[in-house]
């Protein structure tokens, strides 16, 4: 497996950063838990947390796709939505007032991904177990 890892780390690095800022925003308002009320903390919280939700799921089907066997252009074309849509959403999300042309290019985009790479799964499976 070398295409996966390649989409894997950059949308790890992504989710570092979201969380980074995510504990800035708390040191700075001496918030330990929850969001105080901040209205910009529970911002940042949701972003990193919508990317820990998307990302991992997509990542093992993308993994799986790739094990399978898939054509390299299919493996790029997932990674590309998934990275695109991420930072797309991320962006749109934390502006204030929040942008939703971004924010949902960014979730269409992160779902293409995961519809690309659940039927390519699935498609992939099917061939290989009739084989």
């Amino acid at each position: 497996m070398t295409i996966t890892p390649l989409y894997a780390g950059p949308l790890a690095l992504l989710y570092l950063i979201l969380t980074l800022r995510v504990i800035g925003r708390r040191r700075t308002l001496l918030i330990g838990l929850g969001d105080g009320g901040d209205a910009d903390l529970a911002r940042r919280i949701r972003v990193a947390a919508n990317c820990g939700e998307y990302v991992p799921l997509a990542l093992v089907l993308m993994a799986l796709v790739e094990i399978q066997g898939a054509p390299h252009w299919l493996l790029h074309l997932i990674g590309t939505l998934l990275i695109s849509g991420r930072l797309l959403h991320a962006y749109g999300v934390s502006q204030s007032p929040e942008d939703y042309r971004y924010r949902s290019t960014g979730m269409v985009l992160t779902i293409s991904a995961l519809v690309a790479a659940m039927t390519g799964t699935f498609t992939l499976g099917v061939v290989q177990a009739l084989g």
